[in-house]
């Protein structure tokens, strides 16, 4: 006849100890987590880029909400010289977040252009109602690591809109100023 063995008490409530410990650890954590996350995607920052002295670059984003509910700001000025002077600004129309990664589109609602003879740049009213994308990384606290990207970059010129929550990689350094990107996605429902 097989002989039945017995544990004591001691031997199974330690593992049991050790389980419950670590299912308590992974809940308290998730309920932190769930505490700090905010209910809706952002990118909020305003920066000026990296480049050569007089060669002057700025841009201001503040766009919250998920795809095409997103609602915000921007504001973008590129000065160079006394022969180059572009603004424009607009609403956010898009915003998609991935991590520390932040593609956001607008369409422009006001634009001022003063450039020299023979520069090609397109008028203001050329540039009012265009859609234009921004692409941002948020590098940390800071944004000395921060990088931003724009549709227009293989343009050249901000000349063709763009589908919403389309932008290019996030190519240009930052000399000064911060970026922040906040990730959230709606839960998923079954399929």
């Amino acid at each position: 006849m097989p002989r039945i063995r017995r544990r004591s008490l001691a031997t199974v409530a330690v593992p049991l100890g050790v389980c419950a410990a670590v299912v308590a650890g992974v809940a308290t954590t998730s309920g932190t987590a769930a505490a700090q996350t905010k209910d809706e995607p952002s990118v909020v920052g305003s920066a000026k880029l990296q480049r050569k002295p007089g060669d002057d670059v700025h841009f201001a984003i503040d766009a919250h909400g998920f795809a095409d509910k997103a609602r915000g700001t921007f504001d973008v000025s590129h000065r160079f010289g006394k022969e180059f002077d572009v603004r424009f600004k607009g609403r956010i129309d898009c915003l998609l977040t991935g991590g520390p990664v932040a593609v956001a589109t607008g369409i422009v609602t006001d634009a001022q252009v003063k450039v020299a003879p023979g520069i090609p740049m397109p008028s203001a009213a050329e540039l009012k109602g265009k859609r234009f994308g921004f692409t941002v990384l948020d590098g940390g606290k800071g944004g000395k690591k921060d990088r931003l990207g724009y549709s227009w970059a293989m343009d050249g010129l901000p000349v063709n809109s763009v589908g919403k929550c389309v932008s290019s990689a996030p190519f240009e350094t930052l000399e000064k100023g911060d970026f922040t990107a906040q990730h959230w996605m709606p839960p998923r429902t079954g399929a």
